[in-house]
């Protein structure tokens, strides 16, 4: 358990969930389902026994520095990555990386995203158990794929070979198809959702990074001599900007041979709409998800509401709709127009 670490991806903005989700104060740190704990939150929780909170690396934006500090008292600076400016997974990740090989060489490490919903956590953690005794003991990338329940043409696809057992080497990784191509993954059997989910040792990954992404490699490889030291950030804010603006999945994953999928079904979603918030959260008889004590409710369905527990909210004959406050706005908005938010956004 001490070999293994965590890498928690936490610089997103998430416009989507708009308003109350703000660039100020982005989902990873709300309590969007209502459970009382935050995104970021969660995620660190559903680790618990398998990696320890002193082995928990979080990388962020320099603004969310304070948010961090508040809603996990328990991580030290040193284990908050700040980056100056976004660069997309592939630097996060071989920042942390190469930060965590040099305290310990023999790591072993999960990198989970810090806004994803996963249901049943005791399958989640019993198939990061072992994806960890996999990647502790084989030189490969290891990614989580999801089994799929529908022809979803929201998420990446991650095509396996047709490989006996728990691990099966990729064939290839797949954009977001359409509703024609969707079902044809699904009645091949052998397509999973990608969840961004990653476990792999740490000397793989860096391997990995020198082969397919030498100029980031050499970055994050000279900075060794500031690492856990009082230069580091300085080190940092001059040379992270100069990385290539690369995902992980576009820099190594679609050029590795040596990647594998782990099949899985742990009830996850990357809750990236809130239509899908809405198929998660605890729905009443007629399908109305509401959050706020104060909400009354005539002659509506299918609706997802969140609003302030202080605030008293009449809805009449709403069928499909998303009801919101927050940060000084009150939303109304069609499930099936949510694309738009991010205009309404820009014209607020």
């Amino acid at each position: 358990m001490q070999n293994n670490y965590l890498i928690i991806m936490a610089g997103g903005i998430g416009s989507r969930f708009w308003p109350m989700s703000t660039p100020e104060t982005p989902k990873q740190f709300l309590d969007i389902l209502g459970t009382g704990q935050t995104m970021i939150q969660q995620t660190i929780k559903r680790l618990h026994g398998i990696v320890p909170i002193e082995n928990v690396f979080i990388v962020t934006s320099k603004n969310y520095k304070s948010i961090i500090n508040k809603q996990l008292p328990d991580v030290k600076d040193e284990q908050i990555l700040l980056e100056p400016c976004m660069r997309n997974t592939a630097p996060c990740i071989a920042y942390a990386t190469y930060k965590i090989y040099q305290r310990q060489p023999d790591a072993n490490i999960v990198v989970a995203p810090s806004d994803h919903l996963i249901t049943d956590e005791s399958e989640f953690r019993r198939v990061v158990s072992e994806g960890l005794n996999f990647v502790a003991s084989n030189d490969v990338l290891l990614t989580l794929g999801i089994a799929p329940h529908r022809p979803e043409t929201g998420y990446g696809y991650i095509q396996a070979r047709q490989d006996e057992g728990v691990f099966k080497n990729v064939k290839a990784f797949k954009e977001k198809p359409d509703r024609q191509t969707a079902e044809q993954y699904l009645a091949e059997g052998n397509y999973f959702w990608n969840a961004g989910i990653f476990l792999w040792s740490a000397s793989s990954i860096i391997k990995a990074l020198q082969q397919y992404l030498p100029a980031v490699a050499a970055i994050f490889e000279q900075g060794k001599v500031h690492y856990f030291t009082e230069d580091e950030q300085a080190f940092i804010d001059e040379f992270f900007p100069q990385c290539e603006n690369i995902s992980i999945d576009y820099g190594i994953m679609e050029h590795a041979e040596n990647i594998y999928v782990m099949p899985a079904d742990f009830g996850w979603s990357d809750l990236g709409t809130w239509g899908s918030l809405w198929e998660k959260r605890t729905r009443d008889e007629l399908g109305n998800s509401v959050v706020g004590s104060g909400v009354k409710l005539y002659d509506c369905q299918n609706n997802i509401i969140t609003v302030p527990n202080e605030r008293k909210v009449v809805l009449q004959g709403l069928d499909d709709y998303i009801v919101t406050e927050a940060n000084g706005v009150f939303m109304v908005c069609k499930k099936s127009e949510e694309q738009r938010i991010k205009e309404f956004q820009k014209d607020s």
